[in-house]
């Protein structure tokens, strides 16, 4: 059971960029079946981030804090300046008053992702600090989300900021804090243990939450084959501006590690956990944006990573002449 659990996990994410997109189709095409199922939704969720807890111990954490500075400069252009840029983008493609633009705010006001470590590692970044970020974004965002969302469309939307902080205490914070406590009650053994059962599990719980997601939209269709070619566009230039706002900010550090964890930290984000509060508080089309991004992120973030190796070859290529010369 334990090398069949780990199989399954490595053959999930070498055909992740198909799975995802598959579970999309799944939830689209099943959608009436599939419907009476929604409300699993945070449940499902709330595994995957526990799942993801037990691999960050307190060590991680204490790593963020001896660089405040990355963090904080990481944490403004995620969550304040790429709000900006999606707001003023939606507001002048769709007009302030759109689903649409709440849904590619809500994109950028939403946690770092949990995937972005696969590729933080993949790349050459920083692996602790880019878990500590991650655990420390989802512990903030039951305040800064519905803060967020205020700041932004106090005038258009109607939240109710008290149910989606509970909803995010029981879908990030509870399950991150049992996850990280394990880890350390465990000495870092919980991991290893239970990874062969947790990590296939959540896999396939992160796919239902796709196809679950896709399936409540699945009623709106009619009215998105009207806009897809204009919000596709729209969502990729978003998604890509991400990428880029995190590593031109942080240029000036001349430090590749830093550069490398910080752009894929602002260009990869908790997707299911904004389709979540997309479909719960606000119209479904919110969640469209979102929902796109799924499919988005992953190829974006493929070509981000060939983008740093040739940056990165470029650097020492550069190093070794002028070092010969």
């Amino acid at each position: 059971m334990r090398e069949w659990g780990l199989g399954f996990n490595r053959y999930f994410e070498k055909w992740m960029f198909l799975i995802i997109p598959g579970s999309l189709v799944l939830g689209f095409a099943g959608g009436d079946a599939l419907l009476p199922m929604v409300g699993a939704v945070p449940y499902l969720f709330a595994f995957v981030t526990f799942a993801m807890a037990i691999g960050c111990g307190l060590r991680e954490l204490s790593g963020v804090m001896k660089k405040p500075g990355v963090m904080g400069l990481t944490f403004i252009i995620a969550h304040i300046v790429s709000p900006l840029a999606a707001y003023g983008i939606g507001s002048a493609v769709f007009g302030a008053d759109s689903p649409y633009v709440v849904g590619l705010v809500l994109f950028t006001i939403i946690p770092l992702g949990v995937s972005t470590v696969l590729w933080v590692g993949m790349s050459g970044g920083s692996i602790p600090l880019m878990l500590a970020m991650v655990v420390l974004d989802s512990l903030l965002s039951p305040l800064v989300v519905p803060a967020g969302i205020h700041l932004f469309f106090d005038t258009t939307a109607q939240v109710e900021t008290w149910p989606m902080m509970v909803d995010l205490i029981v879908i990030i914070v509870l399950p991150t804090i049992v996850g990280v406590g394990l880890n350390e009650w465990s000495k870092g053994k919980a991991q290893a243990a239970l990874k062969p059962y947790t990590a296939p599990l959540s896999k396939l719980c992160f796919v239902g939450v796709v196809a679950l997601n896709a399936a409540a939209i699945s009623p709106y269709m009619e009215q998105l084959k009207k806009d897809m070619a204009v919000l596709v566009p729209v969502v990729v230039l978003l998604v890509g501006l991400c990428y880029a706002l995190g590593f031109i900010g942080t240029s000036a550090a001349k430090d590749s590690k830093v550069q490398i964890t910080v752009s894929y930290a602002t260009g990869m984000r908790n997707i299911s956990l904004g389709i979540v509060l997309a479909l719960g508080y606000f119209s479904p089309l919110a969640a469209v944006p979102v929902v796109l991004s799924i499919l988005i992120q992953q190829p974006i973030a493929t070509a981000h990573h060939y983008i740093l190796q040739k940056i990165n070859k470029d650097k020492t290529s550069a190093r070794g002449g002028a070092h010969v010369g």
